[in-house]
């Protein structure tokens, strides 16, 4: 028997495993795919950040960098996608190096409950039992009644990763993270790309000031972005595929990425063996401890409420297992940031203005631009801005948002104020290096308490 027998290794159960090992218990970790790290790993975060990372370069190159002249390159797109599958190599076996070093047991294959304390390697007929069990089986695509996806000229997110060719016209519907940031790997290697978002604006869970400004910039580089636009139909049509919107209008793309969201995955487990079920949504039910109707089993990331973030999954796969181990664990999830890695990138932390109004505590805003910043002139990056959202009376910050150069490195100072409940004085009292981005967000904090030096 294992002391905690964690389904799933991306990178809530993986976190959550090696952490657990760390606390001294025997840890198994059951996992269907022979690569470890989950989603986020093989073709999600990682691959993606790859992608932009490198055609964020190009697009450079293409648009003129300051002070040189580039003429007669090519895109060697097989190149670029091989670079992306090497570094997502390097983070799988960057696990599978961690589980061997913390004593960490891995069993190939897809889980299934038979009781409260036994799960069925589907595959092999393994049966093993834990005393404590974690549920980390994360999310898939969602895949909505009106598309037909066959994952070729209608795609889910994990396909758009390895086009083997740039697509003359792509349309993304969803203009959410993952759209957008797909989108724009695919605008930059010369595809005509078109965003459709249901909502009236474009990253309608992010602070809405940031979403204009986003949409704005977006626009300006080329993107075609359309919202407050029903989807009624995709399907692949011909060479390509079809899309229908509401009142009979229809767009033809070469490729058709439909990302309106993630759903939790549970398919398979056999919930209902151990006595468990999900609500509405599919998600697992958890008290404040991420524990299930049954305390020891605990379920984390995209399975449960909140944000389907991969830190946010990390932080709770620690939480649960120091609570199972000590009876003490806890995640601020205020303080846990979300960031868009677009150029420029957005991001935020802490409440939305939206949110601060809608519950009606008082607040106060400072706001800096990238232009009136040293270190952003010299980089040739004048976009963009950082706004501090700080308790009206007590000066506490609640809430950091911004739209820049690099923007969500500049809030992990942010997210650590926020998780030390720091006030936007002390923000903008402590000393930032000059010149550097970080001082955009000393004076946005200077700002939302008195006033700025540099404005």
């Amino acid at each position: 028997m294992y002391d905690l027998l964690v389904i799933g290794a991306g990178p809530g159960g993986y976190v959550a495993a090696i952490r657990a090992a760390q606390l001294g218990m025997k840890v198994g970790v059951v996992e269907k795919e022979k690569a470890l790290g989950g989603t986020c790993l093989r073709v999600g975060c990682i691959p993606s950040k790859a992608l932009l990372e490198t055609t964020e370069r190009i697009y450079e190159v293409k648009k003129g960098l300051l002070g040189l002249k580039v003429e007669g390159f090519s895109l060697d797109l097989g190149a670029l996608l091989a670079h992306k599958d090497k570094v997502v190599q390097a983070n799988t076996q960057g696990i599978e190096f961690l589980f061997k070093k913390n004593g960490i047991a891995r069993h190939l294959g897809t889980a299934r409950f038979l009781s409260e304390r036994k799960v069925e390697v589907a595959e092999t007929g393994e049966v093993l039992e834990g005393r404590y069990l974690l549920i980390a089986t994360g999310s898939a695509p969602l895949i909505p009644p009106w598309a037909e996806v066959d994952y070729e000229r209608v795609v889910t997110s994990t396909e758009a990763l390895s086009f083997p060719e740039v697509p003359e016209r792509f349309v993304v519907v969803g203009g959410g993270v993952i759209g957008l940031e797909l989108g724009v790997v695919w605008h930059r290697l010369g595809a005509k790309v078109t965003v459709l978002e249901y909502t009236d604006r474009i990253l309608p869970t992010m602070d809405a000031e940031l979403s204009r400004a986003a949409e704005k910039i977006f626009k300006k580089e080329g993107l075609e972005i359309r919202t407050g636009v029903r989807v009624v139909r995709v399907a692949p049509e011909g060479k390509g595929a079809r899309v229908e919107l509401e009142g009979g209008e229809a767009l033809w793309a070469d490729r058709v990425l439909v990302a309106v969201g993630r759903r939790p995955y549970t398919d398979g487990l056999g919930l209902e063996a151990a006595g468990l079920s999900t609500d509405e949504r599919g998600r697992i039910p958890v008290d404040g401890h991420l524990r299930t109707k049954h305390p020891h089993i605990y379920a984390i990331g995209d399975v449960i409420r909140g944000p389907m973030l991969a830190h946010k999954a990390s932080e709770e796969g620690i939480a649960a297992v120091e609570h199972m181990a000590t009876g003490v664990g806890h995640v601020d999830y205020l303080a846990i940031p979300s960031v868009v890695y677009t150029h420029p990138e957005v991001a935020g932390v802490g409440y939305t203005e939206e949110e601060l109004k809608a519950q009606g505590i008082p607040y106060k805003v400072g706001r800096f631009p990238y232009s009136a910043s040293g270190r952003a002139r010299a980089m040739g990056e004048t976009e963009g801005f950082v706004k501090v959202l700080a308790h009206r009376d007590t000066d506490r910050i609640l809430g950091v948002h911004g739209i820049g150069a690099r923007v969500g490195d500049v809030l992990a100072e942010a997210a650590l104020a926020i998780f030390f409940k720091a006030s936007a004085e002390d923000l903008g009292r402590a000393p930032h290096a000059h010149p550097s981005l970080s001082e955009i967000l000393k004076e946005a904090a200077l700002a939302a308490w008195e006033r700025p030096i540099h404005l």
